[in-house]
């Protein structure tokens, strides 16, 4: 992670142009067979995931009119993404074999707890034929993530 970590920070920050104008990509696929609950779960724990992982994806805070401050949002902006569960783990698998990318997943089995300890328990357990995906986050060199997620739709 810490090649793209980085390769993000010599990126010249264009705040001021398009997301899609950007040489880096964000996505969030998940299981559009979920409930939304569990959907919307996987995306924010993968999104505070990846801003640990990579806090220069995070752009300045900003200030209102009414002199409020609001934290700063990715400058790279995130697509969240819609796929069977099948195919958010074979992209999941895919995306590993990536040196530029970051990967974060959801295992099906992080939701089952409510215990950290429990997860990571559950993880040692596991082999990795075994761990099923609720959600993958991809973070990288547009290409890379655009070759492997696809024509996907936006969740809905």
């Amino acid at each position: 992670m810490t090649m793209l970590a980085d390769w993000i920070d010599t990126l010249d920050r264009r705040t001021d142009l398009p997301t899609r104008r950007l040489p880096v990509k964000w996505v969030i696929v998940i299981d559009h067979d979920l409930p939304r609950g569990l959907q919307a779960n996987a995306a924010a724990c993968l999104a505070a995931s990846v801003g640990n992982a990579v806090p220069a994806i995070l752009g300045s805070a900003g200030t209102d009119a009414s002199g409020h401050t609001h934290a700063g949002l990715p400058w790279t902006g995130c697509t969240v993404l819609a796929a069977p569960g099948d195919t958010v783990r074979r992209i999941r698998n895919e995306a590993a074999e990536e040196a530029e990318l970051v990967v974060a997943d959801m295992a099906a089995i992080a939701q089952r707890t409510n215990v950290y300890d429990e997860y990571l328990a559950g993880l040692a357990r596991s082999g990795g034929e075994e761990l099923s995906y609720y959600a993958v986050s991809l973070l990288g060199p547009r290409q890379a993530v655009e070759r492997l997620t696809g024509k996907l739709p936006l969740l809905r």
